[in-house]
C-alpha cells in the first residue's frame, strides 16, 4: 500500500472544532488517512425572543433584500413564529412574498410553503453550495441578500457573497453558546497544548473565539496562541472565520474556495509538504505527527518514539547522546534506562531495525545513507 491509498493526511492528526457538520468535516479528513479529534466548541440555542433576531427582522421589513436564503425547516419556522409573537408577522410575509425566495432543500421548501410562500427555486440536494453557485452565476454585485443562518455559521457562504460584491445580512435564528460538556473541547486544547496534533480546524469565527476563551479560562491562553503559531496548523474555512485568531497575532491558512472540500484538499497539501523526509539506511522515511512513513506505508509511532526520533532528526546521521535524548522524552525522569525501553519500542513499530545505529557508549543515530551526509550536515 503506498502512501495515496493509505491517503495524503496518513499520520497526521487533526482537529475539528465544528458543531454542525463535524460528522461530514470528520469523514472527509478521515478518508484522506487522518486521525481526527472532535472538539466542539459550540452548542446552537434556538432564539425564542432574542434582540437581534427582532432587529434583523425589522431592518429587512424596512429595507426589503433582493434575495431571501431559508436554510432549515425548523429555523425558518422559528422565524416566523417570533415575527408573528412581535406583531410583524404578516409586514414579514409581505416583505418575503416580493423577493426571489430560495429553500434549501425539501423539508424548507414545505416550511416555505405552509407560510404560505412560494420559493424562487431549490435545490434537489439539500446543498448549501448548490445554492451558493446558482447565486454566483446570477451575479451578486450590489445585491441585498438575507440569509437565515442555521446555527454555526454556514462555512464560507458569507465569505464567497462578500468576495462576490453582495451586502450581506444574516438572520440569526440561533444562538451559539458553549458546549454543555465542555470535555470534548478540553480534550482537543490539551491536545494542542502537548503538541500531539498537527492541525486544527475552524468553520466559523464563534468556534474559533470560543477555543480562545476556554483556553484564557483556564489560564493557558499563551500557551494555546504559541501552540498554533508554531506547532499546529489553525486552517479556517476563510477569512471571517479567521479573524478571532489574527486578532491573537495566528497565522492562518484558507482555501481559495470557501467550502469544506478545499479546506480539505488544502490541509493534504500543507502537511505532507511540512513533514520531514530523508533518506535513511536504503530507505526514505518521512516524520509525520504520529507515525512514520517508511517507503511511502504509514507505521504508527508512539509519543515517546517520535519524541526519539524527531530528536535524531533534528541532526541527521550526528550521534545524540542519551541524556539528550532523555530530556527529549516527556516525563521520563531521570532513569536513562527510559531512553533504552523506548528505543526499542520505536525500532519495533519502524520495522526496520536498521535505521536507528546504536553507537557504544555515545548515544544513537539515525543511519542517514552516506550519499546525503553532506546534505544536511550543516
Amino acid at each position: 500500500m503506498d502512501e495515496q491509498e493509505q491517503g495524503p493526511l496518513a499520520g497526521f492528526t487533526v482537529g475539528v472544532t465544528a458543531a454542525r457538520r463535524a460528522d461530514e468535516l470528520g469523514a472527509l479528513l478521515r478518508r484522506r488517512g487522518a486521525a481526527v479529534t472532535h472538539g466542539p466548541a459550540l452548542r446552537i440555542v434556538p432564539l425564542a425572543d432574542d434582540t437581534e433576531l427582532l432587529a434583523a427582522t425589522k431592518e429587512l421589513i424596512d429595507h426589503a433584500p433582493d434575495v431571501v436564503v431559508a436554510t432549515t425547516a425548523i429555523g425558518f419556522r422559528g422565524w416566523v413564529e417570533a415575527a408573528d409573537g412581535w406583531g410583524h408577522g404578516e409586514e414579514l410575509l409581505d416583505c418575503l412574498r416580493g423577493v426571489e425566495l430560495l429553500a434549501r432543500g425539501p423539508k424548507v421548501k414545505g416550511a416555505v410553503r405552509a407560510a404560505g410562500l412560494t420559493e424562487s427555486w431549490s435545490p434537489s440536494s439539500e446543498s448549501m453550495a448548490e445554492v451558493l453557485d446558482r447565486l454566483l452565476a446570477e451575479g451578486v454585485v450590489g445585491r441585498r441578500i438575507a440569509l437565515q443562518l442555521h446555527g454555526e455559521p454556514l462555512p464560507g457562504f458569507v465569505e464567497a457573497l462578500t468576495a462576490g460584491g453582495a451586502e450581506v445580512v444574516v438572520v440569526p435564528v440561533y444562538r451559539w453558546m458553549p458546549p454543555e460538556d465542555i470535555g470534548p473541547l478540553d480534550r482537543l486544547l490539551d491536545g494542542v497544548l502537548a503538541g500531539a496534533l498537527d492541525a486544527v480546524t475552524f468553520t466559523s469565527a464563534p468556534a474559533a473565539a470560543s477555543l480562545l476563551s476556554r483556553a484564557e479560562h483556564r489560564g493557558a491562553l499563551p500557551e494555546l496562541v504559541e501552540a498554533l503559531r508554531h506547532a499546529a496548523l489553525a486552517v479556517c474555512v476563510g477569512p471571517v472565520t479567521a479573524l478571532p485568531l489574527q486578532a491573537h497575532g495566528i497565522g492562518t491558512l484558507q482555501p481559495e474556495r470557501y467550502r469544506l472540500g478545499p479546506l480539505v484538499q488544502l490541509l493534504c497539501q500543507e502537511l505532507p509538504a511540512r513533514a520531514r523526509s530523508l533518506p535513511v539506511a536504503g530507505h526514505r522515511i518521512e516524520i509525520r505527527g504520529h507515525g512514520v512513513l517508511v517507503d511511502g506505508l504509514l507505521r504508527p509511532v508512539p509519543p515517546a518514539g517520535m519524541a526519539l526520533l524527531a530528536a535524531l532528526a533534528r541532526r541527521p546521521g550526528w550521534v545524540v547522546s542519551r541524556p539528550d535524548l532523555l530530556r527529549a522524552l516527556p516525563g521520563a525522569g531521570r532513569d536513562e534506562h527510559a531512553v533504552e525501553t523506548a528505543m526499542a519500542r520505536l525500532r519495533t513499530a519502524l520495522g526496520t531495525p536498521k535505521l536507528i545505529q546504536t553507537v557504544v557508549k555515545r548515544g544513537y543515530r539515525l543511519a542517514v545513507d552516506p550519499v546525503a551526509d553532506t546534505k544536511y550536515d550543516g
